[in-house]
């Protein structure tokens, strides 16, 4: 009776409210607008100049490539035109020695001979051909552009963005510490490296992971609805929303598209409310905090995503295991378990060290309803060398692990439910649904989780429960590859319609000159052709 009441006391601060939930996404509007208006604050609101999101109808063969962490990932996506595609890709770790290499240079050429080797082995038939580009005066560049792969570059690490293909690094994480490549452009890193290797290829686009996710999901959606927002919640969280340029009041600068009237904007929002003015703070949120590599900054993100939450399960069992008034994960003798065997905590188990706890046992915990736990109870024992672990026991954990999980979604409510209301699209006047994009584990393998979003979204002044049943939250399939891939698509429109403009505006100084040089001086004459 003491374990649960004990349990009771501990879980009731993850509670987060209603009210909670409110007050959590006015401030999110108020952080998201204070971004568009300035550079420097906690939601970075970044424009991506991605300035349009497909509708499922594009045709094509693009190239995509990611650089996420310790792999390289090199795909090619055949858009077919009726929201599906097929993907091909392959996949190498990068080297150790190329992830703290002397100069950029030695990782770029490493990543584009494995683009190299990508065309070679799958696209040998159209190899040839495509390296023998055409020489043409039609392009300012001097090629036929159907004969260049276009190719969406996901690289997940700090960038300045300034153009849909620039960007600059701004630094390193992941373990990769090459500092010649900071404030360089990364795009024309791997460029450079590709026209030494006389690779058909262009690098189109500069991709961030949650960009990637909206426009797959607004590839393979179902209706003709475009999507709002692409969501990762996974390791990480982070999204990525469709927002009217008149809205973004700092300046954006370099070319970008202005016909559509909008552009995607990556709200960086695992950085929001780092003040505290509004989020939960447990003492264990304080302690998980004060421990981590980046004390006081990501505040959200160490609430919702997949890479905190078991760790701050870990930091409240181990403070009841301190706790000498209640009996957890031990006994006197196995009279006092069901299961007849006397519980221990094996020495070899991680529950005492940070990050001893995965959050994939959260899901485990989430799903087992059974009477007696027994498949949490194995789990207990398999991952954390928890032995012979009562039911009392498991009930415990399973309700640590829920509340914590529970204020996450919940938490996760308050981004979508902000930017759902920052859009207006809940007044007008359709019943259209409004469609999400979501990618990463949580989403995907923790059970309920977007039951319970759901359930906070209707809470939400503005949204309510009618307004819920109109915001469709689906998976978006492989955002770093077909995401990446439609990025390069957009960018190739954008392209030739800045060739357009270009050529018609060259046409145009050209006949200027021509009708200039051909005025006659007083008292001669000439003929203009």
């Amino acid at each position: 009776m003491a374990l649960a009441q004990e349990t009771k006391r501990i879980t009731a601060q993850f509670e987060y409210t209603d009210e909670d939930v409110n007050t959590g996404v006015q401030e999110f509007l108020r952080q998201m607008n204070e971004g568009l208006q300035k550079d420097g604050t906690s939601m970075s609101q970044i424009p991506t100049y991605v300035t349009g999101v497909p509708n499922g109808t594009e045709k094509g063969l693009y190239l995509a490539v990611d650089l996420g962490g310790t792999n390289f990932r090199v795909c090619s996506i055949h858009l077919n035109g009726d929201t599906t595609f097929n993907l091909t890709y392959s996949k190498v770790a990068i080297p150790k020695e190329l992830m703290t290499a002397k100069t950029a240079q030695e990782l770029f050429a490493f990543l584009a001979k494995q683009i190299e080797l990508f065309l070679k082995t799958h696209h040998e038939e159209h190899f040839e051909a495509h390296t023998q580009r055409r020489q043409t005066i039609s392009t300012p560049d001097g090629f036929a552009d159907e004969h260049l792969f276009r190719l969406g570059f996901t690289f997940s690490f700090p960038v300045q963005q300034f153009g849909i293909n620039k960007g600059t690094l701004i630094r390193w994480t992941k373990g990769f510490d090459i500092p010649d490549a900071i404030g360089k452009d990364v795009c024309a890193l791997l460029q450079d490296e590709i026209e030494k290797l006389h690779l058909p290829v262009k690098v189109a686009a500069l991709v961030n992971d949650t960009v990637g996710t909206l426009m797959a999901r607004s590839y393979t959606s179902p209706g003709n609805t475009s999507t709002l927002l692409g969501a990762i919640f996974g390791t990480g969280t982070n999204g990525a929303y469709v927002e009217k340029v008149t809205n973004i009041l700092k300046p954006v600068e370099g070319q970008y598209d202005k016909s559509t009237g909008n552009m995607v904007i990556n709200t960086e929002w695992g950085s929001f409310d780092n003040q505290l003015n509004v989020l939960p703070n447990t003492s264990y949120d304080i302690e998980l905090d004060k421990m981590s590599v980046n004390p006081g900054i990501q505040m959200f993100e160490k609430r919702v995503s997949g890479m905190f939450l078991g760790e701050i399960v870990r930091l409240v069992i181990v403070d009841m295991l301190k706790n000498p008034n209640i009996s957890l994960f031990r006994d006197e003798n196995s009279s006092f378990n069901d299961w007849q065997s006397t519980t221990t905590i094996g020495g070899d188990s991680t529950i005492m060290r940070q990050w001893g706890l995965d959050s994939s046992i959260m899901s485990i915990a989430a799903a087992d309803n059974t009477p007696e736990f027994s498949t949490l109870r194995q789990q207990l024992e398999s991952q954390l060398h928890i032995y012979a672990a009562s039911s009392e026991d498991a009930q415990a954990f399973k309700n640590v692990a829920y509340a914590v999980g529970r204020r996450a979604a919940r938490l996760s409510a308050v981004a979508i439910g902000a930017i759902v209301l920052q859009s207006g699209l809940l007044s007008d006047g359709t019943d259209e649904p409004i469609d999400i994009g979501v990618d990463g584990s949580l989403v995907e393998h923790y059970p309920y989780f977007r039951d319970m979003i759901h359930e906070a979204l209707s809470a939400i002044k503005g949204i309510g429960s009618e307004g819920t049943k109109r915001i469709r939250i689906g998976i978006a399939k492989d955002g770093s590859g077909v995401g990446a891939a439609l990025i390069a698509l957009v960018a190739a429109g954008m392209e030739k319609h800045n060739t357009v403009g270009h050529n018609l505006s060259a046409i145009k100084n050209d006949i200027t000159q021509k009708v200039m040089a051909a005025i006659p001086e007083t008292g001669s004459s000439t003929t203009v052709v």
